[in-house]
């Protein structure tokens, strides 16, 4: 069974580019499903999509890493190189480790956040959903959870990390005198916008909104925290009202355009907006930035900020490491154990290389005495002769070691071995 990843994230590649291949939780299923029935034999896969990242694990008998790369290249419209450029892949226990490393929040932008675990998580029950999720990548992810509980509850890897939402108030507080005086406006009602609410209302500002495409699920956020409810289409008009917007939503275009910050800054006489735009792809027409008067700040922008304190983390990011070694080499072995033939090919492979390199070898010496000027059957009974020793040395070593039982038993395997052939037939028993 081969296992194998290929993803992009915000170690490798842009936002706007990861904007191309950002997945809501409820397109992965029929995404999942597009994939597995575009590849010819159907891998294991689960799919992974948040605002840093996006990653899809497979596994199958045999790696189709190029289909892979065919497929998601296509699906968000780029050629083949264009992804490969900005991707990773990983495969067998580089792609276990990479998942651990995962979970255990340590190649997030924020480092040790729990979030990703979550996210992971709704990844993989959807993928089960989908009947995507087979023996292999179930062993894989569950795993993974393990090694993240192992990594929270034995290392500091999360203590003093700053998240992205209480990085978005940090920035707020330096730029507002008093956050208290501040009108705040929440786009969206999921989970990151849940957390901004959560941090902006810890400092009590003078009101909040939330402005949502389902009222229903605003309203439940709303509720929470004493805030209004908007409805998306009322932005454009009311968008002058407040100070600082947070929004994160799945929408695949921009929701709040240049013209409409313009002219909410016109209404506002020109006083300072703040802008936190946590979507991938952007909520926020990129141009906004580019304002005189606003203050926009996209995922990438907080990366210093939410960086504090990662000095104080480094021990812990050891001891994280060694725990997440220990993992994969524990799902490595659950693999060959499953699949004994790995090792065999495995062996197979190291004396295709050994008789390769004793062929090489030999060769050589015969092209050096042709070159002088030796007779042709005799260089090539030296080359036979060379070939046959290196090929029984070990054999004849062994034969010569070790007590009468060892010997015995590697008498018995030589004979299989190099005189299978040359046995007499057994006498045929008389009836």
């Amino acid at each position: 069974m081969a296992v194998w990843a290929l993803g992009i994230n915000h170690h490798t590649a842009p936002l706007d580019l990861r904007g191309r291949f950002a997945f809501a939780l409820d397109q992965l299923q029929p995404t999942l499903q597009g994939f597995r029935a575009a590849l010819a034999h159907q891998p294991e896969a689960t799919l992974l999509s948040t605002c840093n990242r996006t990653e899809i694990y497979c596994a199958a008998q045999e790696t189709a890493l190029d289909d892979t790369v065919q497929w998601l290249a296509r699906t968000g419209g780029v050629t083949p190189q264009e992804l490969l450029d900005h991707a990773y892949v990983l495969r067998e226990g580089e792609a276990a480790r990479h998942a651990f490393r995962v979970a255990s929040g340590l190649d997030s932008m924020v480092l040790g956040e729990a979030q990703i675990l979550g996210q992971l998580k709704d990844a993989v029950r959807v993928a089960d959903e989908a009947g995507a999720l087979g023996t292999t990548l179930h062993q894989l992810f569950q795993r993974s959870f393990a090694v993240a509980k192992q990594v929270r509850s034995c290392t500091e890897i999360g203590a003093h990390s700053i998240s992205m939402t209480a990085a978005a108030v940090r920035l707020a507080g330096q730029l507002f005198e008093d956050l208290k005086a501040i009108k705040v406006l929440f786009v969206g009602a999921g989970e990151m916008i849940e957390l901004a609410a959560t941090h902006f209302a810890a400092k009590q500002p003078k009101s909040m909104a939330i402005a949502n495409r389902t009222l229903e699920r605003g309203e439940a956020l709303a509720s929470r925290f004493g805030a209004e409810v908007l409805r998306l289409s009322d932005l454009p008009e009311r968008l002058h009202e407040f100070d600082a917007i947070v929004s994160c939503t799945a929408s695949t275009l921009p929701l709040i355009g240049l013209g409409a910050v313009e002219r909410a800054l016109k209404k506002r006489r020109h006083r300072p907006m703040f802008m936190v735009d946590l979507a991938v792809p952007r909520d926020i027409e990129v141009e906004v930035k580019a304002l005189d008067d606003v203050y926009l700040y996209t995922v990438d922008d907080l990366a210093s900020v939410v960086q504090t304190g990662k000095d104080h983390r480094q021990a812990a990011v050891a001891q994280a490491e060694a725990i997440i070694d220990a993992g994969v080499q524990s799902f490595v072995h659950w693999m060959n154990q499953r699949n004994p033939q790995a090792g065999v090919v495995g062996l197979i492979q190291q004396l295709h290389q050994q008789t390769e390199q004793w062929q090489q070898a030999e060769l050589a010496k015969a092209r050096k005495r042709l070159a002088k000027g030796d007779d042709v059957n005799t260089v090539l009974e030296a080359l036979a002769r060379g070939l046959t020793q290196k090929m029984l040395h070990g054999t004849l070593a062994e034969l010569h070691a070790g007590d009468a039982a060892q010997r015995q038993a590697t008498a018995d395997t030589a004979t299989r071995l190099f005189l299978r052939g040359a046995l007499p037939p057994e006498p045929r028993a008389h009836r």
